[in-house]
């Protein structure tokens, strides 16, 4: 571990997209007590530039909601469905990855094809099909992200599953006779989390930027303040009005990129051929 995280240091750009990520997760958990109010009130008249009036730093939008009240509590709702449907993805993906990998043969062959067939499938434009099905809502939103993102995770745990399960300590598991779900909850998986662990980071980024776009084209849910709504609240007045749209964008951006960074650094304390190679 302490190497892992000697390695983890080293990776400048990984420290400052952690630091980054903390101040938005502190930021998002502090929200009721920054703001107590609700984000949806009309406090300001329209239109009102930023960095002008204490009373609202960053401006204010289209129907005089506080700007940074509504990033506050937008980080919230961006963070949460960003983690929750990256942790769906994974409670599917994960298991079917697994014991794609695991038993081969047919039920490789099966499970493969299930997984390439969502993978034929535009992720945005089913995200947006399901989201519509269900009503924009937090959980369809969640379930939309999770259904488009968990093929990646079952062939990446596949791939892995299919190397390892050929090592001797597998086989010595196989001879001794131990069940076969012990075998890949105690000697297989556990060899898996740290590629997992990297994409899941990079999945978390993903799922902020289609929960983004879809609160953009308005398919957000109408109850919760995110981002995305924001961005897509001042898109008629980008030209002459471009805080309105640029501030909660700059936020979506400079998330998203820690969260890349934090997965660039993860994959390189993982990965003992980059470690190496840094030293």
């Amino acid at each position: 571990m302490s190497s892992f995280m000697r390695t983890f240091a080293r990776n400048r750009g990984a420290v400052i997209g952690l630091c980054i990520l903390a101040v938005v997760i502190i930021v998002a958990v502090l929200a009721p007590l920054l703001y107590p109010g609700s984000p949806w009130r009309m406090v300001h008249r329209p239109f009102l530039a930023p960095f002008v009036l204490d009373r609202a730093p960053l401006g204010s939008d289209t129907v005089g909601r506080d700007i940074l009240a509504g990033l506050v509590h937008g980080a919230r709702v961006s963070l949460l469905i960003g983690l929750v449907s990256t942790l769906v993805a994974l409670l599917v993906g994960v298991p079917l990855g697994a014991v794609s990998g695991y038993f081969g043969g047919w039920v490789d062959a099966a499970l493969m094809r299930v997984t390439e067939f969502f993978q034929t499938i535009p992720s945005f434009a089913l995200a947006i099909v399901i989201v519509s099905i269900l009503q924009p809502s937090v959980a369809s939103i969640v379930l939309a992200i999770a259904i488009v993102s968990w093929p990646p995770v079952a062939r990446l745990v596949r791939g892995e599953v299919l190397s390892i399960r050929t090592r001797d300590y597998v086989q010595a598991a196989v001879v001794t006779g131990l069940p076969v779900r012990k075998i890949i909850l105690g000697e297989v998986l556990p060899n898996v989390i740290s590629p997992v662990i990297v994409l899941a980071s990079l999945m978390t980024a993903t799922a902020i930027l289609l929960e983004s776009s879809l609160s953009f084209l308005g398919l957000g849910d109408p109850n919760v303040m995110s981002w995305g709504y924001m961005v897509g609240s001042g898109r008629s007045r980008v030209l002459d009005q471009w805080w309105i749209s640029f501030i909660p964008g700059s936020a979506i951006f400079v998330t998203v990129l820690a969260l890349n960074l934090i997965g660039e650094g993860l994959n390189d304390a993982f990965n003992p051929t980059l470690r190496g190679r840094r030293t």
